[in-house]
């Protein structure tokens, strides 16, 4: 049985774009709050969102300029910056939902 490592890549890429594009309504979700009654914490956990956002952005399009390469080349700072960012998320998304 063979692999075929373009598959493999196409399905990593459209994988970084899926996370991309679910950060990008994470963010918009954060956002809302210093949209809807702007004070200093939603506006300061709504810079926070977006700031996150565009470091996934670019280590999105990081990873996906390592997948286009023959072979594939592994990044593993792409990998730990997007850990690094979820975990932001996931701490931003509980100051939106505790302010």
């Amino acid at each position: 049985m063979t692999t075929d490592a373009g598959a493999a890549s196409e399905r990593t890429r459209l994988a970084w774009r899926r996370t991309a594009l679910s950060a990008a309504v994470v963010m918009l979700l954060a956002v809302r709050p210093a949209v809807t009654d702007p004070g200093p914490s939603e506006v300061l956990a709504a810079a926070a969102a977006m700031g996150g956002w565009v470091t996934l952005i670019a280590a999105t399009y990081a990873r996906n300029r390592g997948l286009a390469t023959h072979p594939p080349r592994p990044d593993r700072r792409a990998g730990l910056l997007l850990a690094a960012v979820t975990v932001a998320f996931a701490v931003i998304g509980g100051l939106v939902v505790t302010l």
